[in-house]
């Protein structure tokens, strides 16, 4: 292999880890949202945001959104239809499950309920898993459009020996992942909302006595934590392939993510989703498709030993 074509072959893969690398960050940011404010750790978030990527599917291929918006827009116009389904199923999957080992009910349980939901969340993301079977079947599907086979061109560079080719689906997903993190940062930094929901995870005592109902703010956590994985489903639906088990091999990216980030930090999980797509990405140089995601793992290992408290973290001073 000359230079050139190194090089050439470093760049396409870094463009191609920034570009998923970005979708992976969104949906990091729903889990770590969930985390941060809640201290809840969600199993079945994988399987949630299976679930949204079939919602976005029948609103594309069923309920009139590609004859609507045509082939092109309509996949994106899907994947935002898709988030307020499930912030609505993540509202009152809150409401009827998740609030009974939760919140303020937790200092009557066990280890502060964390043991009640694991077990909880591991029996949603089964139900959902095998009911996905039962309606949607086990065949593959995906959300088809022309942009999933074309490409912007960057080049020539370097004496028109290199050209860089830049997938167009993925490329406004990126961007629409972009857009959608800057708009979360602004509601969480700069509303009511936002204020209410860090008061809830510094301090759900203190917020309590100051008027805000705590449960009702992780109601809404928990909600735009699902819905904006759903959102990040549909990003990737044109893309990958899917299936109703899709969720346990995205689970364990979003989890690593939100551990590089630091587990709390929003940022933090957005840029932990945004390194482990371009580790993934690169790996492919050197090791066959099947092992890119061993390639992550020998990654996060390393940022753990070498940084416990993630990349984005703080590390807590013990007296």
């Amino acid at each position: 292999m000359t230079f050139p074509i190194l090089v050439e072959n470093v760049l396409q893969s870094l463009m191609a880890g920034l570009l998923v690398g970005a979708i992976y960050g969104l949906m990091c940011v729903g889990l770590a949202l969930i985390f941060g404010i809640m201290r809840v750790i969600n199993f079945a978030q994988g399987d949630f945001m299976m679930l949204g990527m079939y919602v976005a599917y029948f609103f594309f291929a069923a309920l009139g959104v590609q004859p609507l918006f045509g082939s092109i827009f309509g996949p994106y116009v899907a994947a935002f239809l898709a988030a307020p389904v499930l912030f609505g199923v993540g509202y009152f999957a809150h409401q009827f499950l998740i609030s009974r080992v939760s919140g303020t009910r937790t200092a009557q349980l066990d280890g502060e309920g964390h043991y009640a939901q694991l077990i909880l969340t591991l029996g949603i993301a089964l139900i959902l898993q095998n009911a996905s079977q039962m309606i949607f079947g086990s065949m593959v599907v995906s959300v088809r459009t022309p942009l999933s086979s074309t490409a912007w061109i960057i080049g020539p560079l370097w004496g028109d020996f290199i050209e860089i080719f830049v997938n167009k689906a993925r490329a406004i997903a990126a961007i629409v992942s972009l857009l959608v993190i800057a708009g979360l940062a602004l509601v969480i930094g700069g509303t009511r909302l936002g204020k209410a929901l860090r008061a809830s995870a510094d301090d759900p005592t203190a917020a309590t006595y100051i008027g805000i109902d705590v449960n009702f703010a992780h109601r809404i956590a928990f909600a735009l934590g699902i819905s904006i994985t759903a959102l990040a489903g549909g990003l990737l639906a044109p893309n990958y392939p899917f299936h109703p088990f899709v969720g346990l091999e995205y689970v364990i990216i979003m989890y690593a993510g939100v551990v590089l980030g630091g587990l709390g930090s929003i940022i933090g999980a957005f840029w932990g989703g945004m390194t482990i797509g371009i580790v993934q990405q690169m790996s492919a140089l050197v090791l066959p498709t099947q092992l890119q995601n061993s390639a992550i793992f020998v990654f996060f290992l390393l940022i753990v030993l070498l940084r416990p408290q993630g990349l984005f973290g703080r590390v807590t001073e013990r007296t």
